[in-house]
Parts: structure tokens; sequence; C-alpha cells
């Protein structure tokens, strides 16, 4: 049995807006995370990058409930032996509060090539300007 394929010069990418503010972290990932692949697409194939652009602006007013802003740690390693470092969630929004969304977004994509290629077309913007008003973006409330 063949398999149907949308050809890469026949999908019709659009571009959605997010405003961030007032919003809980792990609800807007999912939103963006599902429009990223293109769930929301009759053509979806979950072997295939058919997804959306995605703009989130004013990143540094997202939520988190509970006591996550005291306890959530983000984690790197350097590479060097003992040298693991941990970052509150609190002082991640203050620093980079763009790399909190984009770590919520691609933990919820698949581990493999493909989600490398989708989180490609996330733009996360501090503050509600962005240089994508072009591309006739699609607000989402």
């Amino acid at each position: 049995m063949k398999t149907f394929r949308e050809k890469q010069e026949n999908i019709q990418r659009n571009w959605y807006l997010f405003d961030a503010k007032g919003k809980i972290l792990g609800r807007l990932a999912t939103e963006v995370a599902s429009i990223l692949r293109g769930k929301n697409k009759v053509v979806f194939d979950q072997s295939q990058d058919l997804g959306d652009y995605v703009v989130v602006i004013n990143a540094e007013k997202v939520k988190v409930t509970g006591n996550k802003a005291e306890q959530k740690l983000y984690r790197h390693h350097t590479g060097y032996p003992g040298s693991l470092k941990e970052v509150k969630f609190e002082e991640m929004i203050e620093k980079k509060p763009e790399m909190v969304i984009e770590k919520a977004v691609k933990g919820m994509l698949p581990k493999n090539k493909l989600s490398r290629s989708v989180m490609k077309k996330l733009k996360v913007y501090r503050g509600d300007k962005h240089p994508h008003t072009a591309q006739e973006v699609i607000v989402i409330n």
C-alpha cells in the first residue's frame, strides 16, 4: 500500500502570533508545538515537516503555576568535570525569557532530526515588537 506524501513545494505555510502575556508556560507550549508540527492541518504526517511558523511575543510575561517559579531548575553541563550549572526559573525569566519558551516547546517535540527543523520555525521575542509584520501574521488569542 502506498502512502500519500505532500511535496514540499505544495505546502502552504502560515504565520501565527501568540501573546504570552499572562499565559501559563506549559499550556502555551503545547499549542505552539502542535502548530509547529502541523497537527492542525488535514494532511498531517508525522514523518514530514508540514508545520507553520510561530511568533511568540512578551516572553518575559509568561506565568507558571504553584511553586515552580522558585523550584523549577534549568540545568546544563559545560563538558568539564563537576561543571553542572543550575539556573532557577526566576533568574532565567529575567536574563533569557526567550529560552524559557524555546525549552518548553522543544521538550514537547519528538527527539529526532525533524524536531530540529521544526524548531527553526519558532521565533520568540521579549516585549511586544517583532520584525515579522510583513508576513501577514494570524493572531491567536
